[in-house]
């Protein structure tokens, strides 16, 4: 019988964080088992654009730990700061004021030391994410939505540089190795019996960490969860995520937290493959441009206001919109005032279908081949909008367009309000050409999770309430979200509580 001071179950982020955290701490054999093949590894960290949301203090606080910010280009960025108030009210904001504020505020808290823990002690490559949270402004960078760090090459840097990290910790990774249960001695985690190769091996260790992922990949718990028609959601990243882990949770009696009917759902190409992101595009399915037009659906109608909040506050739950509508699709619209600043990531030529027309007559005829049902319903939508917009802007003169603050340009004035408001970023949609896209709902992860202690990240008992000893928990399996969620906090919040993880395992090693 093998044994291990540590075994964490999952190879994503924070997974990762786990293991490294607990060599670091001490522990001298580590092991990460994963359901994957080697091909798979890193789950749906590999798949996002690497943000980590963090506390700072401005530009001259994150420079130290950048690769892309010579002091010519710094002396060109304008960059808030972003408080701890501000961190802990937006999950609580965007959250409904439902998450525990107390294990938000241990993300919060520890959100700026984890991340120079990740860039120093873990080899993160670090940058200013100009390309997805920068606009700009008058010749400036202007940073928005309190979100300015990301790995170099997104969710595929991420994930090999903490390969990278494991191969110099000498951490042992097992992959098409399937965790099927956790072993108890007199009510403490004694070790995991897994399949390797055929056989099933039972592997001791005084700390097992959870760290598999949500349930998102798994159609059938998403209808009995979610609700009826989450079956039909493409799923973003990697298909191992089909809930086993929270199996083996229940197993050992482990107290479920979060929503377990909510999930970060977004805008997704409504092309892209249906049962699990492609490793090659990962992110690039994404299309959050919406805040820069408007999105109709099927009948022609607007559903959302595009202009809500800066799209990292939107974008995970604009999905479930999406598939609520009539079909469970929709189309992004923009004229040519807006199309150059489209990331070229998510709308370039031959990374996504694009419509393009001189009329907004043709432009419906061509979204009648592909699911527009409501042609004459969606001109008229369009030109309502430029109306309510041009009226604003008539009544409001001085008003600015900039997409790196909230504006306040919207479609609403004295004489002439929408039923629903696009309350920021309007611009009337009548400089040809004009474009669309069409989109669909992409399921990222799933909120519901388990209840973990804010400080160690030990799993608690649902019998004793008390933390289940030598079993923590880290990433989506944590009960952290509600509702919505603040971009980039995922993945800060999977570093926050697998280092807590790995630091309380070692303390339990023999």
């Amino acid at each position: 019988m093998s044994s291990f001071d540590c075994i964490v179950i999952g190879s994503g982020n924070a997974g990762c964080c786990a293991a490294l955290s607990s060599a670091e701490a001490g522990c001298d054999k580590v092991l990460i088992v994963d359901v994957c093949p080697d091909v798979w590894a890193g789950g749906n960290g590999y798949f996002t654009a690497g943000a980590f949301r963090t506390v700072h203090e401005g530009l001259h606080d994150l420079l130290p730990i950048v690769n892309n910010a010579s002091k010519e280009k710094a002396d060109s960025i304008d960059m808030d700061g972003y408080s701890g108030e501000d961190f802990l009210g937006d999950i609580m904001r965007l959250g409904n004021g439902k998450p525990d504020p107390v294990l938000a505020a241990a993300v919060v808290d520890a959100s700026r030391d984890t991340i120079s823990w990740l860039a120093h002690s873990v080899g993160l490559p670090f940058m200013f994410s100009f390309h997805r949270q920068a606009y700009s402004v008058g010749g400036r960078q202007k940073f928005w939505g309190g979100l300015v760090l990301c790995t170099e090459d997104g969710g595929k840097g991420l994930i090999a540089a903490h390969q990278r990290a494991l191969a110099k910790a000498k951490v042992a990774v097992w992959f098409n190795c399937p965790a099927v249960q956790i072993t108890m001695e007199n009510g403490t985690v004694s070790g995991v019996v897994v399949e390797k190769e055929g056989q099933k091996l039972h592997l001791r260790a005084p700390a097992v960490v959870l760290a598999a992922g949500g349930f998102e990949s798994n159609p059938v718990l998403r209808a009995q969860q979610l609700g009826l028609g989450w079956e039909r959601a493409i799923l973003r990243g990697t298909p191992y995520n089909q809930g086993d882990g929270f199996a083996l949770a229940a197993a050992v009696g482990a107290r479920q937290a979060g929503d377990w009917a909510g999930c970060h759902s977004t805008c997704w190409d409504a092309d892209a493959p249906t049962d699990a992101g492609r490793r090659d595009l990962t992110n690039q399915f994404t299309k959050s441009g919406y805040p820069l037009g408007i999105m109709v659906n099927s009948a022609g109608k607007r559903f959302v206001d595009e202009g809500e909040d800066f799209r990292n506050y939107t974008y995970a739950k604009f999905g479930k919109a999406i598939l609520l509508q009539p079909g469970g699709y929709a189309f992004q619209v923009w004229d040519s005032k807006v199309i150059g600043s489209l990331r070229k990531e998510e709308y370039g030529n031959g990374i996504v279908k694009k419509f393009l027309a001189d009329r907004l007559e043709d432009l419906a005829e061509q979204l009648t081949e592909v699911g527009l049902e409501g042609k004459a319903e969606f001109v008229q939508t369009t030109k309502q909008f430029n109306e309510a917009t041009r009226k604003f802007q008539a009544e409001n003169p001085d008003a600015t367009w900039n997409p790196a603050v909230k504006d306040g340009m919207s479609t609403q004035s004295s004489e002439y309000q929408l039923p629903l408001p696009k309350s920021n970023w309007a611009l009337t949609i009548d400089e040809p050409p004009f474009m669309a896209v069409k989109v669909a709902c992409g399921v990222t992860f799933t909120f519901g999770g388990l209840a973990v202690d804010p400080d160690t990240a030990g799993v608690i008992s649902e019998k004793t309430s008390k933390v289940i000893p030598g079993l923590f928990c880290t990433g989506e399996m944590v009960g952290l979200f509600h509702e919505n969620y603040p971009g980039g906090s995922g993945l800060m919040a999977g570093a926050v509580f697998g280092r807590k993880a790995g630091q309380a395992a070692a303390k339990l090693r023999a």
